[in-house]
């Protein structure tokens, strides 16, 4: 009796374990992972409905899994660093339980990884993209004339500017894309609002990675933009936006708005507009929308 006792705790206590797997997304990281003897899998394809198969049979178990993006680079380094035997199982874990705590993660929910793994790719951009920014940021340094640290400046100034704009925007659920000209490519940062019966709600994190990108945007004096499109119910998607001017935004034209999204990235070819779409001015920010403090 006590022994059944005994697993039937274990059991329970299982549940309350969260555990992490960390995915070889696509096959030349897989690849590179096979020169590990230890790394038994042979096939991509194979290997993949494997752990989809083990998330299942998690998920059923009650225990809660993310699922981690796993870099064969970032884990050699990992192992280099710690004085660990990448060629080891115990390694790998040890890698795994890092990328758990800082690493991007997805949560499995039981959807199928052709929906996980572009998520999980996205989330990857996202946290890279935020990083990036935030050490450009840093590296800018002070003004020349009067001391400020040019980057904070920046940063106060964006979420001044984001705040104004959630502030004007109408009714409904936002969707806020910014977009800021940097070397070597462009930044993109991307902001969910969901509209609670008036109430206004933000994801934490998507709120610092869009803020930062647009700061800068601001601190660098960047080409960039920023387009909203609003979702309400009974009513037209509205669409508007702003061009990023120092540390301003100057409104777009209905038409220049029109032209930005009827327009394939990739080819330049016109793309037909969406239906049920209003493509429109953007709200005035207001005076506290303009110019405050100093130029740098």
């Amino acid at each position: 009796m006590a022994h059944t006792q005994h697993q039937t705790m274990r059991r329970v206590l299982r549940r309350e374990i969260a555990g992490t797997i960390g995915l070889l997304t696509d096959e030349q990281d897989f690849t590179a992972m096979r020169r590990y003897r230890t790394f038994t899998f042979d096939d991509h394809t194979s290997y993949l409905q494997q752990v989809e198969s083990l998330l299942r049979t998690l998920a059923a178990q009650g225990s809660h899994t993310t699922v981690a993006l796993f870099d064969p680079e970032e884990y050699a380094e990992f192992c280099a660093d710690s004085g660990l035997e990448p060629d080891a199982p115990s390694s790998r874990t040890r890698f795994t339980a890092e990328l758990a705590a800082t690493g991007p993660t997805v949560t499995y929910e039981g959807q199928p990884l052709d929906e996980l793994v572009p998520d999980l790719v996205d989330e990857a951009v996202r946290q890279a993209t935020w990083e990036y920014a935030t050490t450009l940021l840093a590296r800018i340094g002070n003004c020349a004339s009067c001391g400020e640290d040019i980057g904070r400046a920046s940063f106060a100034r964006a979420s001044h500017l984001l705040t104004r704009i959630l502030d004007t925007a109408g009714p409904g659920d936002l969707h806020l894309v910014c977009s800021v000209s940097a070397a070597p490519e462009t930044l993109v940062a991307v902001l969910r609002a969901d509209d609670d019966a008036g109430t206004i709600h933000l994801d934490e994190s998507e709120t610092l990675e869009f803020t930062t990108v647009l700061a800068l945007g601001v601190a660098t004096r960047s080409a960039g933009g920023l387009v909203m499109r609003t979702t309400a119910r009974d009513a037209p998607d509205r669409v508007y936006g702003w061009r990023l001017r120092g540390e301003n935004l100057e409104p777009l034209t209905a038409a220049e708005v029109f032209d930005a999204y009827c327009t394939d990235i990739d080819s330049g070819d016109l793309v037909s507009p969406e239906s049920g779409v209003d493509y429109c001015v953007p709200p005035d920010l207001g005076e506290e929308g303009e110019t405050t403090g100093h130029a740098h």
